[in-house]
């Protein structure tokens, strides 16, 4: 009797759960347990493309008729650009190549939504089975930003660049000051209520900041499995090639439209990335 493939409640689950063991012959010398190992592989490896697709593109940047690939990073540098200097007032020196390469890369993170659903995951699976391992455990998600560990991290890291201007352009005096006396007054009466409404605005900013990307990806990716489930039963099949054809015919338009998804939550994110440090560069 052929051995039965997973049901689509198991195959969910599957994909939707990260890699965070190298298998009984791992070293013990780190938990790996508490690391999602896949995004950490994969958030690295783009954002290594991305610093040498950006320093490709200005290492051949001339003053002559600029190529395809030149003009396009001219385009891209010119957006980032203007929208930089209208919202933050100041030293952009580090913050407009900081925003660029925000964009590009979260950009190719939502990117990987668009290959097919299990292409890398069964060549994870091979070479998790070769090392001697049980390929049914081979467990690999490839969206970055599909993760909220990853989303957070980086509207985290947005938050420490927020305080560090706050401190550098107002002096840590005045940065203390304006968590005490902003927004209701400086009347000492009012510092607790100050201190805790600051608070409160930190913590809620980075929290969407990170949660509105995570969100739009996950719901982006939970959709792909299920068009791939769907293809699958109109193939007639479950769990066999099939599926595989099934998925890309059925997820075909939903790709077409998640190429503007992807686009527009990495320029979601760089912008309020500006807008945050805007904020910190400005006095209430």
């Amino acid at each position: 009797m052929a051995a039965q493939g997973p049901n689509a409640s198991e195959y969910i689950v599957h994909h939707l759960t990260h890699l965070n063991s190298l298998g009984q012959k791992q070293a013990k010398l780190v938990d790996w347990s508490v690391f999602h190992l896949d995004t950490l592989f994969w958030s690295v490896t783009l954002g290594l493309l991305c610093i040498l697709i950006l320093a490709k593109a200005a290492s051949k940047a001339t003053s002559g008729v600029p190529g395809r690939f030149q003009a396009a990073v001219e385009i891209l540098v010119e957006m980032v650009e203007s929208q930089s200097k209208s919202i933050v007032h100041g030293d952009r020196s580090f913050i407009a190549p900081l925003a660029l390469t925000v964009f590009v890369w979260i950009f190719f993170m939502n990117a990987m939504d668009l290959l097919p659903l299990d292409l890398l995951p069964n060549i994870w699976a091979g070479i998790y089975g070769a090392a001697g391992h049980d390929p049914h455990h081979a467990y690999m998600r490839i969206v970055p930003t599909a993760d909220l560990n990853a989303t957070l991290g980086m509207s985290l890291g947005v938050l420490i660049l927020c305080v560090y201007y706050s401190i550098k352009i107002k002096g840590i005096g005045g940065w203390m000051h304006e968590l005490f006396t902003a927004p209701f007054g400086s009347h000492p009466v009012l510092y607790p209520i100050n201190f805790a409404m600051q608070l409160i605005e930190f913590v809620a900013k980075t929290v969407s900041h990170g949660m509105r990307l995570f969100g739009n990806m996950y719901a982006g990716e939970l959709i792909f499995m299920l068009i791939a489930l769907m293809g699958a039963a109109w193939a007639g099949t479950f769990g066999s090639g099939l599926l595989w054809i099934g998925g890309v015919v059925a997820g075909s338009i939903w790709a077409i439209f998640h190429i503007l998804i992807i686009t527009l939550q990495a320029f979601i994110f760089m912008m309020l990335t500006l807008v945050y440090i805007g904020q910190a560069h400005e006095s209430h």
